[in-house]
């Protein structure tokens, strides 16, 4: 049976985010998404949460667009969906419906009593995958193409939205049937990929990589020192034949970087390009480049 499309409180203006995220200037000077709060699952007899971001003047009975959700950071056990919410909004007032979804992150004291070769990352990614299929469940109320949804993350969430979308394996029991977790494109931010993950093969992004993986843009700052986890699972993608990942780089940059102006509006902007190529997005971005002439470098 359909999860009913329950939400927690009344639609808010972003604008109200805008005032309380970490941007330094609002990203948007239009007429501001409508935003609801679903409750998408409940694991660990906790309600999860997802914030869906809808285009204005978006009818679902009318037009079917692409969907977009994203997966915050903060190391498999904290983070919030602040971190997206400024990323959700553009997107939607591009056109896209867009979510941002949390999921359950172990305690110190749950994570220590797993058996051996399990690590609390099996718990993020089972989640996302159950946050995905109820995005795809819904997608007639929502008003979204289910055929065409991109998903990603910051970090450990670009990690969680890889695995949830490559592994078939983590899959939550209560979840639909008959709703996978394939997209067609992915927006990962200095996706966190370990070569410790080789200890649990279910959260090792080495063990799911395919040919036929989704194009996908990355971003990485040059002085992350996450960058040579994701270097390794990069160099065997290519090896397996699939050159649809573009990868982009800030000079000079640590890790997180694009949540802070003005490498969130330099990310935006070319994820906002790579969209438009794969044809999920039209037209051209609506955001303006930064008069301090910050650029990333994009490598084949």
């Amino acid at each position: 049976m359909k999860t009913p499309l329950l939400h927690f409180g009344l639609s808010i203006l972003t604008a109200f985010f805008f005032t309380t995220s970490s941007s330094a200037e609002p990203l948007l000077t239009g007429e501001a998404p409508k935003i609801k709060s679903y409750p998408y699952k409940t694991s660990a007899n906790v309600p999860r949460k997802m914030e869906v971001y809808f285009p204005p003047g978006h009818d679902p009975s009318k037009s079917k667009v692409p969907g977009l959700i994203l997966f915050h950071g903060g190391g498999w056990a904290k983070g919030s969906l602040d971190q997206f919410r400024d990323a959700c909004a553009y997107f939607a007032s591009r056109g896209l419906v867009c979510a941002t979804a949390e999921y359950r992150m172990l305690t110190k004291k749950e994570a220590k009593a797993l058996p051996d070769g399990e690590t609390r990352k099996r718990a993020c990614i089972i989640d996302a995958k159950s946050a995905i299929r109820w995005y795809k469940e819904n997608a007639s109320e929502l008003g979204i193409d289910p055929e065409r949804i991109i998903t990603g993350g910051g970090s450990a969430g670009g990690h969680i939205s890889t695995l949830a979308t490559l592994n078939p394996g983590l899959n939550d029991p209560a979840d639909p049937k008959g709703f996978d977790t394939g997209v067609v494109a992915y927006l990962l931010f200095n996706p966190a990929y370990s070569d410790t993950d080789e200890k649990d093969p279910q959260v090792d992004v080495l063990r799911h990589l395919t040919p036929s993986m989704a194009p996908a843009i990355v971003f990485f700052g040059d002085d992350d020192k996450w960058k040579a986890g994701f270097d390794t699972a990069y160099a065997k993608l290519r090896k397996l034949g699939n050159t649809s990942m573009e990868l982009h780089l800030a000079e000079g940059q640590g890790h997180s970087f694009f949540n802070k102006e003005p490498w969130k509006t330099v990310t935006l902007l070319a994820a906002d390009r790579f969209l438009i190529k794969e044809g999920l997005l039209s037209g051209e971005p609506t955001l303006d480049s930064p008069e301090t002439g910050e650029a990333l470098l994009h490598e084949s």
